[in-house]
């Protein structure tokens, strides 16, 4: 009896280690698989890591490379408007001079007289000069120096160069007293008929159709603010500009 016991627990011992021999083992695998699935994963990130760091690398030189490019257009921009803005200078000044000679060539031709006068960039005829009162059909004298003017313009012409674009605008103003005459229903619609009645002659001399404008601006901008008639007669003019289209 007691040798078989003793025999008993020595088997359940012998059991019990192998058990436990069994589970250390199986512990051992679980924690090497484990340890493998870690070091796969973490293979994994660090290759995804990696990637996004490169993909952040080339757009971070993409960003470079376009503000580069983007500071390159805008001096590019900057020097263009700078070259534009000298040219377009250059030609006012070249205009400028053309305007000179016009305006001086015009008064040797029409004399000095105090109805007609040059102010600033403009060459102005009082209305009396050109027109009756309340018309807008020349008179023979206006019908003169409308001629002498076109013919002094097209002294002028040939020299402006072809690539200036240049236009002769003849500008109709009125005197604000409203006007009584059944022809014009304002005092906006006689400059403007003066204005043209210059144009249409200017052009049957000979000046191209294509260089000369016609414009009214009624009684909005007169040059003597008074309301008395020497007031009134200052602001009945055609103004003329030598300009650019």
């Amino acid at each position: 009896g007691a040798a078989e016991a003793a025999a008993q627990d020595a088997a359940r011992r012998t059991g019990f280690a192998e058990e436990a021999r069994r589970h250390a083992e199986a512990q051992a695998a679980e924690h090497v698989r484990l340890a493998d699935s870690a070091r796969a994963q973490v293979a994994l990130l660090t290759r995804q890591v990696e990637a996004l760091r490169a993909e952040i690398a080339r757009l971070v030189a993409a960003l470079d490379l376009e503000e580069a490019q983007g500071r390159d257009r805008e001096a590019q921009i900057t020097l263009l408007g700078q070259r534009l803005n000298s040219a377009l200078a250059a030609r006012v000044e070249e205009l400028q001079r053309y305007r000179s000679d016009f305006f001086g060539r015009l008064r040797q031709v029409l004399g000095e007289r105090p109805e007609v006068r040059i102010v600033g960039d403009r060459f102005v005829f009082q209305g009396e000069v050109l027109f009756a009162p309340a018309s807008a059909e020349l008179s023979e004298e206006g019908r003169r120096q409308v001629r002498d003017l076109g013919r002094v313009l097209l002294e002028i012409a040939p020299r402006i160069p072809q690539d200036v674009a240049w236009v002769l605008r003849v500008d109709g103003h009125a005197d604000r007293a409203p006007i009584r005459n059944a022809r014009f229903a304002s005092n906006w619609e006689l400059a403007a008929a003066r204005a043209i009645a210059v144009a249409q002659l200017l052009i049957a001399e000979g000046l191209p159709a294509n260089r000369v404008a016609a414009t009214s601006f009624g009684d909005t901008q007169p040059i003597d603010p008074g309301d008395g008639a020497a007031a009134y007669a200052r602001n009945r003019r055609i103004e003329l500009r030598l300009t650019d289209r």
